[in-house]
């Protein structure tokens, strides 16, 4: 990577991508195909961030994000991919993982959440369910957002001096700075048994935020075989004449305060104190 993408440059295309995979799930939707998109990677690395941009212009209804909680008791006892299994798509619709499956071979190996034979049991059974995945039909992509030591213990302090990110800040997370070579070994073991034909890993460089998610749309973007889908126009029809209707009085109604106009006599009374 040479450096940062200048902000202009990144807006532009990022808007020509955004608008490319509008009509993909156009596609997706007229011909019944199901995709899923597995984003994974270190904390802070960069997932949320770039799904979002994403999904941004996408029907929610078609494409869902997914980011499951800590499984509860009950899961715990069951198939581990059983829960997963519940949220695949079907015909017509495209599913974005922040996080999935892969936190078992992740932070549940690294911090012990699970036994060695689970995880043994895992890095066995993964490709057989991801080839059975693709078998049927879905098309499957898995992403793994790399990031510095340096960056990312830069974003854990970012993110812990802002009061609107500090949520996304866990204890595990910061954890993640003392188990960094763990984590390192977890993710080429991970990648030797879990690279599969069938379902690739796919590495995204995202020291720079706005590289990496232009790099990571772009490459999804030309991985489908979509087609740009005609759609039918929709003509808008005239407002017929009113019918006699009339609006009952304001004052019955429980309105908001206009918080709005509040902000505008500040705003004049500053610039008058100026």
């Amino acid at each position: 990577m040479t450096g940062r993408l200048s902000k202009k440059l990144y807006k532009r295309e990022l808007e020509v991508l955004q608008a490319e995979l509008v009509d993909m799930q156009a596609w997706v939707q007229a011909t019944g195909a199901r995709i899923v998109v597995i984003f994974e990677g270190r904390d802070a690395a960069g997932k949320g961030s770039t799904i979002s941009r994403v999904s941004q212009y996408l029907n929610p209804r078609v494409t869902k994000v997914v980011a499951l909680p800590t499984p509860t008791e009950r899961e715990k006892t069951q198939w581990y991919f059983q829960r997963y299994v519940a949220h695949l798509p079907t015909a017509g619709e495209i599913v974005l993982m922040d996080r999935s499956w892969y936190n078992r071979a992740g932070v549940e190996r690294v911090m012990g959440y699970c036994t060695n034979a689970e995880y043994h049991r895992f890095l066995h059974q993964a490709p057989l369910f991801e080839r059975m995945l693709v078998e049927d039909g879905i098309m499957l992509f898995k992403y793994w957002f790399s990031v510095s030591d340096v960056e990312q213990e830069k974003r854990f302090r970012s993110r812990n001096e802002d009061p609107m990110r500090r949520w996304k800040l866990s204890p595990n997370d910061v954890l993640s700075i003392t188990r960094w070579e763990d984590y390192s070994r977890a993710k080429d073991t991970m990648f030797v048994h879990t690279d599969i034909p069938e379902a690739r890993w796919f590495e995204v460089d995202n020291e720079d935020k706005r590289r990496g998610r232009i790099n990571m749309i772009s490459h999804l973007l030309s991985r489908i075989p979509y087609e740009v889908v005609e759609r039918d126009p929709i003509d808008i029809p005239a407002r017929p004449k009113s019918g006699g209707y009339e609006r009952p009085p304001r004052e019955q109604s429980a309105l908001v305060p206009d918080y709005a106009a509040e902000l505008e006599r500040r705003e004049r009374e500053g610039a008058g104190e100026g």
